[in-house]
This record gives C-alpha cells, sequence and structure tokens, in this order.
C-alpha cells in the first residue's frame, strides 16, 4: 500500500501553534528560573534545563491537598458499597497500584459493555484543564459527580451513597471532624476531589534534569527531547503536564486508520510509558506506534524507526513515582 500523502506543512501555521502554546504554558506554569539562578545552596541549573522550563515545567510534590480529606477520598474511591452493584469503585478502572488506568482498550459499563472510550489515567488529572478525551467535563466535581452517578460507571444514587457514608463508623466521624458537619453530596465529591488532587507523579528523570542533575538523562534521551521539539510536537504537549491544556484537531494532515477526525482534548504524555494501549479508542498498543502514527497524522511527517525510537526513549523519562514508587504498566488483561 503505498504511503499516505505527505502536505507541506505551512510555517505560518506552525509559528501561530507555537505562540499559542508558549502562551498556553506560560498561563499555566511557574516561570522558570533565568540561566544560572536556583534554589540557595544548590548549583545553578544548565542554560539546557532552564531552556527545557520555557516548554514543560516540573510536577509538584503537592498541590496542598487537606490529608484528613485526602485520607477520606482514599478510602471512598476504593469503595465498592458506593456502586449500583455493589461490586466496582472508581479503582476498579482507575487502578493507583499500577499507571492509574487500567490493560484493557475500554473498560466494561457496569452492565458489561464496553464504555466508548479508552479510560484515562488518573494521575496528574488535577494538572489538566479539562478532563475526558473531549474535554467535556469542566472540573473534577464535574468529573466525581459523572464517575458516581452515570449508568456507563459506577450507576450510584446519592441516596445509597450518602446512606453508606452516614452509615459506617468508620467514615461518618472523619466526615464530621473533617468538614465540621454530617457528610453530604458536596463533602463527598470535595473529598474524592481531594484524593484525586493528592494523585502526583513528581520525581520523573525529566523532571530530575529540569532541577539540574544533569546526570539523570543520557545523551540519547536528550537527543530525543531535542527531536520532540524540533519536529513540532510540543507545540501541543507542553506546559506541567506535557499536555491536558488545549484542544486539537486529531487528523491534520491525514487521517489515523479506523478513526473520525474529531477534536479532541491534547492527551497528557505524563507517564505515558507505561499507560499503554493508546489514543481514544485503545487502538494502538505500542508506544512507537503511536507515535509515528501522531506524527504522520498531526505533523505530516513520515518518521524513520530510529526517529521514532528517539522519541520514544525521551517520554520514558517523563515516568514519575506515586508514594515513592515508579509508575507501572498493569499486567496484561484481555480485551472485553
Amino acid at each position: 500500500m503505498a504511503p499516505p500523502r505527505v502536505l507541506p506543512v505551512p510555517l505560518d501555521r506552525f509559528r501561530w501553534a507555537a505562540l499559542a502554546a508558549a502562551l498556553i504554558g506560560s498561563a499555566l506554569a511557574v516561570l522558570p528560573p533565568a540561566a544560572g539562578e536556583g534554589p540557595p545552596g544548590r548549583p545553578p541549573l544548565p542554560t539546557e534545563a532552564v531552556d527545557a522550563q520555557d516548554v514543560i515545567t516540573p510536577v509538584p510534590s503537592s498541590l496542598g491537598a487537606d490529608p484528613d480529606r485526602v485520607a477520606l477520598g482514599r478510602m471512598l474511591f476504593s469503595d465498592t458499597r458506593l456502586s449500583r452493584g455493589g461490586d466496582r469503585a472508581c479503582i476498579t478502572c482507575h487502578d493507583i497500584r499500577t499507571n492509574g488506568a487500567s490493560a484493557v482498550a475500554r473498560n466494561l459499563t457496569a452492565d458489561g459493555t464496553p464504555v466508548p472510550r479508552n479510560t484515562p489515567t488518573a494521575f496528574n488529572a488535577a494538572l489538566s484543564f479539562r478532563l475526558g478525551w473531549a474535554g467535556d467535563i469542566p472540573s473534577l466535581p464535574d468529573q466525581a459527580e459523572i464517575a458516581l452517578t452515570q449508568p456507563e460507571f459506577l450507576g450510584g444514587s446519592w441516596l445509597r451513597i450518602l446512606a453508606v457514608v452516614r452509615g459506617d463508623p468508620a467514615l461518618a466521624g472523619p466526615f464530621q471532624a473533617a468538614y465540621g458537619r454530617e457528610a453530604d453530596r458536596a463533602a463527598v465529591i470535595d473529598a474524592i476531589n481531594s484524593f484525586e488532587r493528592s494523585l502526583l507523579t513528581p520525581d520523573s528523570r525529566f523532571d530530575r534534569w529540569l532541577r539540574g542533575d544533569t546526570h539523570a538523562l543520557t545523551e540519547a534521551e536528550r537527543a530525543g527531547y531535542a527531536l520532540f521539539q524540533g519536529i513540532g510536537c510540543a507545540a501541543c504537549h507542553q506546559g506541567i503536564n506535557v499536555g491536558g491544556n488545549l484542544f486539537e484537531k486529531v487528523g491534520i494532515f491525514v487521517t489515523i486508520p479506523n478513526k473520525t477526525a474529531e477534536v479532541l482534548r491534547v492527551p497528557s504524555l505524563r507517564n505515558v510509558a507505561v499507560t499503554a494501549p493508546y489514543f481514544d479508542d485503545g487502538g494502538v498498543a505500542t508506544l512507537p506506534e503511536a507515535v509515528r502514527l501522531m506524527a504522520q497524522a498531526q505533523l505530516g511527517r513520515e518518521l524513520t524507526p530510529a526517529q521514532a525510537a528517539s522519541i520514544v526513549a525521551f517520554l520514558g523519562t517523563l515516568t514519575g513515582s506515586y508514594e515513592g514508587r515508579p509508575l507501572t504498566a498493569p499486567a496484561a488483561a484481555p480485551q472485553p
């Protein structure tokens, strides 16, 4: 089969895309230090790392969530009693013991049919400006409401959820202490959101490099990052979450096989090396293939295997740690 026709890249379009990306990224991220500056007592940051912070900034270790509310949210995140059938919880699809998602292309709904899209990771979701593949969920509270009550997810009812929480001494007392009132809808959502705001993955090797650890990346990984920037990936994948802060049409130059061109939220690339399968339908099994297809569809570029491998090497440095443990891919599971 002949390769798809690659259209010439309109320079002005990329110039404007890069400018828009820079503006969005700077609005969401803390400004990087100037070359040679850094915290007292630490060696100055290399110019290369300072320049990189104009594109990507490190994941923070905390967003300041209240620890008592985080503890409540952690319990609710794993509590199957909140679901309609009493057999599933948030952690059923968002496995925070591994990658915050799952190994299947699409998880199953409460009635056993596949959900419309691949499950995004819960890690670092609090750093994205909108949620869901389509970006149609405005905020974490909206997402929690949908997850708890929509029939394709937990399918619970607030009458049942509050009865469970208020009737369990292990939850009722801590809710009273943390919120100064009996558990209600707003408090339950806030507790889950407090826990979700704690699901951060700092300390990736790339972030350590950004902070001045010159030995955190290999020469090959730095070359992969340079290529990632040079061909235009960073026009959409930038900021603290390396994505997750703008919308883009999927299929600008060519349409990805078996997919329709549509506008989606640009996904975060944090921990992408351990969150296969890829794309909103979970239709791509490997990261090199996902990189190759994205370059073709979004940038009009045909990458060589060596170029794809170089970018994949960089992407592997974006895997962070949760509670001191590097994220891992979950065990393979059969496709639904």
